[in-house]
């Protein structure tokens, strides 16, 4: 094929986007952008009865958040639009007309009752009953303005095949295949007729969908050959397993991971969820595509000097969520702490806290080692922003050590931190190991006294850092509430 790469995503706007949608999209853009072709974003609306409000921005906004910017479509245009398939209703029904004309297709003009009554008993759905009316009881349905649909006449006999990029030959009997509706009763086109009749006049060369659309490839293969057309270039990309390996991942049977949560399924829920986009965009990849050299990590610019579809592996393939946490990790960790803070500032927020930028800054590198999400701030730095904390008196009594002890230590404690001249990380740490001999006290013990007062927390970023950050005020203030918890509690 010696024309110009152009590939397109197809959604519709009936809810919003699953992340194997998603997939399929970045495997359609860095196929593109390889081949340094066009990427189309198409939008299927003639069903209006599963047209969701809504769907459609979201769709829009997920695909910008992954950086899947497209060459026409939606707010670009373009030289093949419209670009919704309701606007482009007049050219279905064209070349719906065209195939009847030309003997390649018929109207139908069986009731829903007949139908439903033919389903019954025949497995196709179908039996063809209007293929065979003569012209006589074609005209008598024509003059009672009879409602029709117009369906495609499938060859009765030998088979259709089809050549997959990823797959090979895919070859079907014809004597299975139904004559499938082009033009539904109310003028608008089904998927089959729409897809292809899109797809031809706006010159795709390659189409990448998902694997559940592989039976109606030998279909849309007759259609080609009846209008006499070239039929784009095909692949059908695996399907995305759940993370336990059986069974498509999707919303109703994702389920829940060992650690209790549930298995996000749509794309903005991996948003909500914390996780950046860099780093969806690199797992998704991973996912039925190798990158080779046994790297889980590359960026978007490695991918797209070496994505061809020879690298993609038919089978399914399982969603390890585990290592979307861990490819999270990583690209947080890249993170600057400038591009970092609006990230954690927009959590916290959300949290409920108010967020004072100095503080989140200094805070950063502290944190940004332990997050695995943008979500995890929260719990990891939320205390920074907390009018006060609550620890409880458990909490607070390190092992070997009783309430009288661990209220000596912060009493102590306060008054060596109040006494401080400068309340900086180097002089907090020097008083507080020093404290902690003339208690007789293991650091251990005394660092974990004042980790909870502080925090609240037995795990937190370092202690010394924490203090200073949080300043002497701040800090004071918690190691004297932490001291009133214990004046009722036994020795």
């Amino acid at each position: 094929m010696d024309r110009p790469v152009r590939v397109r995503f197809a959604p519709s706007p009936t809810g919003p986007l699953h992340i194997g949608g998603a997939r399929t999209a970045l495997f359609n853009w860095l196929f593109a952008r390889h081949h340094g072709g066009s990427f189309i974003l198409r939008i299927e609306d003639t069903d209006r009865r599963r047209y969701k409000a809504g769907s459609l921005e979201q769709i829009i906004e997920g695909l910008r958040w992954l950086g899947l910017n497209w060459d026409e479509g939606p707010e670009v245009d373009g030289p093949y639009g419209p670009y919704f398939q309701s606007q482009r209703t007049e050219l279905y029904r064209e070349w719906a007309n065209w195939l009847v004309a030309n003997d390649k297709a018929y109207r139908c003009y069986c009731t829903a009752e007949r139908l439903n009554a033919i389903r019954k008993s025949n497995p196709s759905g179908y039996d063809r009953h209007c293929r065979y009316l003569t012209p006589e009881e074609r005209a008598a349905h024509e003059a009672q303005g009879d409602p029709f649909v117009i369906r495609f006449k499938m060859p009765l006999e030998g088979t259709t095949t089809v050549f997959d990029e990823i797959r090979g030959n895919i070859v079907v009997d014809n004597a299975t295949l139904t004559d499938l509706v082009l033009l539904k009763s109310d003028g608008f086109p089904t998927y089959h007729l729409a897809n292809v009749v899109d797809d031809h006049f706006m010159a795709i060369t390659h189409i990448m969908r998902a694997e559940e659309w592989i039976p109606t490839a030998p279909v849309h293969r007759q259609l080609y050959e009846a209008f006499g057309w070239e039929m784009p270039r095909i692949a059908h990309l695996p399907v995305i397993l759940n993370p336990s390996g059986r069974g498509k991942l999707s919303k109703r049977s994702a389920g829940r991971l060992p650690d209790g949560r549930r298995v996000p399924v749509l794309l903005h829920e991996f948003r909500e969820a914390g996780y950046l986009p860099e780093a969806l965009v690199n797992f998704l990849t991973n996912i039925g595509w190798s990158f080779g050299e046994d790297r889980e990590v590359f960026s978007v610019e490695e991918t797209i000097a070496r994505f061809d579809l020879s690298r993609v592996n038919p089978a399914g393939s399982k969603f390890p969520l585990e290592k979307l946490d861990w490819l999270n990790g990583v690209y947080i960790r890249q993170k600057s702490a400038d591009d970092l803070l609006p990230l954690l500032r927009e959590r916290l927020e959300a949290a409920g806290y108010t967020v004072r930028d100095e503080v989140l800054r200094q805070a950063i590198p502290l944190i940004q080692p332990r997050l695995h999400s943008l979500n995890d701030v929260v719990e990891k730095a939320g205390f920074f922003f907390a009018e006060t904390v609550t620890p409880t008196a458990e909490d607070l009594i390190q092992e070997q050590m009783d309430a009288a002890s661990t209220r000596a230590a912060l009493e102590a404690a306060y008054s060596v931190l109040a006494g401080l001249p400068v309340f900086e990380t180097a002089a907090i740490e020097t008083a507080l190991r020093a404290l902690a001999g003339t208690l007789a006290l293991k650091p251990r013990q005394l660092f974990g006294v004042l980790r909870v007062a502080v925090t609240a927390q037995a795990v937190a970023p370092p202690l010394f850092e924490t203090m200073a950050i949080l300043g002497r005020e701040t800090t004071l203030a918690r190691i004297a509430a932490a001291q009133a918890l214990l004046v009722d509690t036994p020795a």
